[in-house]
């Protein structure tokens, strides 16, 4: 490492920065930050980098895509420590996670695609008639029994904000209208699905925000895309932080 680091061509940190489309003073904040492996410095006191460094750079970048700036920097100041296995954990975590993302998604088409299916009454046979307030939706009880769990079960999704049912003026109780339904099932099944409430709820409100199940289709190939993309972005990451690991020695 030693004899790569100060061999071979002297650049500054300018050269640095413009190569990659950065900063000088972002050149210094990585360097500082163990992104990059220290500088030589002239007599005079400033910067020197050599290709090592570069290698680094493009290293790091390459990473950030994939891991993220945070997991990215943690990545590279461990291969500059010398710690090449905490990097190596590192990125088996970053994997993991992209992969249970992917399950994650999975879930919740499935559950969708369940929830379509329940949705739709089968030909020629009629849907149970809900219990249905004066102003229109259904009550607790009804509504649990149509999805087989306790009203209990119910109160504690709305705790959890899975479920926002309005309250009838006249007796109080809560009527739950049809937006209310879509997310109670969506919810029940990913709950079958073994998905703790907290993870739940940040769906539910993608649901609401896309204003229904159909707009959220669009939000799913786009969430396909975005998974696809990282997924390539950690190939690429690790061909170039296999090269610096090689020019490493």
């Amino acid at each position: 490492m030693g004899r790569n680091l100060q061999g071979g061509e002297r650049l500054r940190p300018v050269d640095l920065a413009r190569r990659h489309g950065l900063s000088t003073q972002a050149i210094r904040n990585y360097e500082e930050a163990g992104i990059l492996p220290a500088a030589a410095r002239t007599p005079h006191g400033y910067r020197t980098y050599t290709p090592l460094h570069a290698r680094a750079l493009r290293a790091f970048l390459a990473l950030v895509p994939g891991h993220g700036h945070q997991t990215a920097t943690s990545i590279m100041r461990a291969v500059n420590q010398g710690a090449v296995d905490e990097a190596f954990r590192l990125i088996d975590e970053s994997h993991a996670q992209l992969l249970d993302d992917r399950r994650t998604l999975q879930a919740v088409e499935s559950a969708l695609r369940d929830l379509g299916a329940t949705a739709a009454p089968e030909p020629g046979v009629e849907s149970e008639p809900a219990a249905v307030s004066g102003a229109g939706g259904t009550f607790i009880g009804p509504l649990a029994r149509k999805l087989g769990i306790r009203p209990a079960t119910l109160r504690k999704w709305e705790r959890a904000g899975l479920v926002r049912p309005r309250r009838d003026p006249l007796t109080g109780y809560r009527v739950y209208d049809e937006a209310d339904v879509r997310d109670a099932r969506l919810a029940h099944q990913l709950r079958r699905g073994g998905y703790l409430l907290e993870q739940i709820a940040p769906l539910i409100a993608q649901v609401r925000a896309a204003g229904g199940l159909e707009p959220l289709e669009a939000a799913l190939r786009d969430w396909h895309g975005r998974l696809s993309a990282r997924g390539r972005a950690m190939l690429t990451g690790a061909a170039e932080l296999e090269a610096y690991l090689r020019e490493r020695g």
